[in-house]
């Protein structure tokens, strides 16, 4: 059995698209997850599969709330070592990378739109973008930022969601089974 993290993106977020995690839990168990955990509300899932195909294994999260809640959420499913390669990867010192935030993308961004991206200059606001992931550090907290998810995800024109430091943290314990 193979071990992921799910990211549903824009659950429970202002009343909108409500998936309780418990429902949610049954739901994949249903679905022939196993062992499935859920972190805080806002669509952050552990679960093992003996499926290997990433892509295959979205589809059948995204299907299966389609059909029991009746709405489309986008899904990204990663494993603890992509986890643990994003982590690895911030290119910010360790006081400001427990402070940052993690922009996960959920395709790569085209070139240019990386490069108009980078013209960008907020005061306060650092950022570095990857393939898979834009390392953002707001000196003022993410909900002051101007280059947030909706914004990023509009400029570099694919789905992402983000989630912060300890979140990132907590979700790979919770896959080692801590």
């Amino acid at each position: 059995m193979n071990i992921y993290i799910a990211l549903l993106r824009g659950i429970n977020v202002g009343g909108q698209k409500k998936v309780p995690m418990v429902e949610l839990c049954e739901l994949l168990l249903r679905a022939g997850f196993k062992n499935v955990k859920t972190y805080i509300q806002s669509g952050n899932v552990i679960f093992q599969s003996s499926e290997e195909n990433i892509q295959k294994l979205e589809h059948e999260i995204r299907s299966a709330i389609l059909k029991h809640f009746g709405f489309e959420v986008p899904v990204l499913v990663k494993t603890p070592t992509d986890f643990q390669n994003i982590l690895k990867n911030c290119p910010f010192p360790d006081e400001q990378k427990v402070n940052s935030y993690f922009v996960l993308l959920f395709s790569k961004p085209r070139e240019e739109a990386v490069e108009a991206v980078k013209s960008i200059s907020y005061p306060n606001e650092t950022f570095v973008i990857t393939d898979a992931c834009v390392y953002l550090h707001c000196a003022t907290g993410y909900g002051k930022a101007k280059l947030n998810n909706n914004v990023l995800e509009r400029k570099l024109k694919t789905t992402a969601t983000a989630r912060n430091y300890k979140t990132m943290i907590k979700l790979l314990a919770l896959a080692s089974g801590e």
